[in-house]
């Protein structure tokens, strides 16, 4: 049985696999294009991949040999699950071992935009120290702060216990999410009272650019914005707009719309936005474990055995 994997990964974990099946290896740090995609996935029964490789409905009724697909994150707005469960195909997911090291992500960006960090950086390297300012790079302390979080999930509530240590108001807004230990507001007044936001809500129909040119409109002219999440959650174009207008203090984004932001792109000309490639969940332990979880899923469901985290079990009990 061939396994496809969509990227270069740890050996240890392709040499799990190659223990029980075949296995076709992308041997790149970059993504195939759909089709190379395609040709990789041809006859395969099981699939490793990334949030960068659509899986829809089209791969999965070209590739009717598939059973399971095993995407390396937590979120999978990458895959037609509705179309893989209607095809008996399993999605499984990798939750759980990246919500630590994502909130403190978060938090190191909430610090890093806060303080202009990256900013300074910026200036220091391009040689413009010339001297002490006064009046220059002058951020915020968090202490004191209030700190909204848009989606309280597992990340979401991590991040709310390391802000709360820090002297940080933690408030929340996330209708189905258990904030018992802390204020759930309506998203607007959320906005209009915080001064740092972070979005950790998952990207779906309703939450695509829940940040919107009117919600942008409605947080504080100098607050903080930050998002570990999605890219597509915050509207890009009216993001722009409110930084050219002068709104908000800062922004700090590990993931954008497009996804990579193209280096000509206006978010890039502004100091005080700081941008990473997506990378809140890369420390060596956490990837490596969610490689080992990734394998996990992919040798249970072909094995006939509980996968860790299938989004579709009922694909499973009719198998």
């Amino acid at each position: 049985m061939k396994i496809a994997v969509t990227r270069r990964l740890f050996q240890s974990e392709i040499d799990r696999l190659r223990e029980r099946f075949e296995v076709a290896e992308w041997d790149s740090d970059l993504p195939p294009d759909p089709d190379q995609l395609r040709e990789l996935l041809s006859d395969a029964v099981g699939a490793l991949t990334l949030l960068t490789d659509r899986i829809d409905d089209d791969v999965l009724a070209a590739h009717p040999s598939l059973r399971v697909i095993s995407n390396l994150a937590v979120g999978y707005d990458n895959i037609d699950v509705p179309a893989a469960t209607s095809r008996g195909v399993a999605v499984c997911t990798t939750p759980d071992v990246l919500t630590e090291t994502t909130a403190e992500f978060a938090l190191a960006l909430i610090f890093d935009a806060a303080r202009q960090v990256s900013a300074g950086d910026r200036s220091a390297r391009a040689g413009e120290w010339e001297t002490w300012y006064p009046m220059r790079f002058l951020g915020r302390g968090v202490a004191g702060t209030t700190l909204g979080i848009v989606g309280f999930g597992r990340i979401g509530r991590n991040l709310a216990e390391m802000a709360s240590a820090l002297g940080m108001r933690v408030v929340v807004s996330d209708p189905a999410g258990d904030s018992a230990a802390y204020e759930n507001l309506p998203l607007a007044e959320l906005l209009q009272t915080s001064d740092v936001v972070s979005i950790h809500t998952p990207l779906t129909p309703s939450t695509r650019q829940l940040l919107d040119a009117e919600r942008i409109g409605m947080m504080k002219d100098d607050a903080v914005l930050i998002n570990t999440a999605r890219g597509p959650v915050i509207d890009t174009t009216a993001l722009v707009a409110a930084l050219e207008a002068g709104k908000l203090r800062a922004v700090g984004l590990d993931v954008t719309d497009p996804e990579p932001l193209p280096q000509t792109h206006p978010l890039y000309a502004f100091e005080r936005v700081t941008i990473t490639p997506h990378i809140a969940s890369a420390t060596v332990a956490t990837r490596t474990e969610m490689a080992r979880l990734a394998v996990d899923n992919i040798i249970a469901v072909l094995e006939g055995t509980e996968p860790p985290h299938c989004l579709n079990p009922e694909v499973l009990e009719r198998d």
